[in-house]
């Protein structure tokens, strides 16, 4: 993972992080991207939650991630008037499957919209304490 690689750009709001998500940011920040996994389906999730999504258990504890993903869609927003996205657009929201299994919401950045396609895989940066993903050119 290109952990500590981080693209520059303008300050992003970050959410107001709690007991449960405090770890997952603390992570970003450093460079780190983290899921949570049960302990007892064995199925990792994403985003943060208290609970397995597949099987209900409350043995779920956390895991860094790979930092490797596949594009599974995406879309160029060229106007979004809602902070903090006024003044970046056109931007690429995406949706990438994680190597670990999760489907996870996040922004594509330095991909040429002419080069986007799905299956391509990508890897985890940060730009300002938040994990977005890149080509990794293979």
């Amino acid at each position: 993972m290109s952990g500590h690689d981080v693209v520059g750009g303008p300050r992003h709001d970050l959410p107001e992080a709690d007991a449960l998500t405090r770890p997952y940011w603390e992570a970003a920040a450093e460079g780190r991207l983290l899921i949570r996994r049960c302990g007892a389906c064995g199925r990792a999730h994403h985003y943060p939650r208290e609970f397995c999504p597949h099987c209900w258990s409350e043995r779920v504890t956390w895991e860094q991630a790979s930092g490797r993903a596949t594009l599974y869609t995406w879309s160029t927003v060229h106007r979004n008037d809602l902070p903090p996205f006024t003044g970046r657009t056109p931007y690429v929201a995406a949706v990438v499957d994680l190597a670990e299994g999760p489907r996870m919401m996040t922004e594509l950045v330095g991909c040429p919209e002419d080069t986007v396609r799905a299956g391509m895989p990508l890897e985890v940066t940060f730009r300002d304490g938040v994990p977005v993903f890149s080509s990794t050119g293979r």
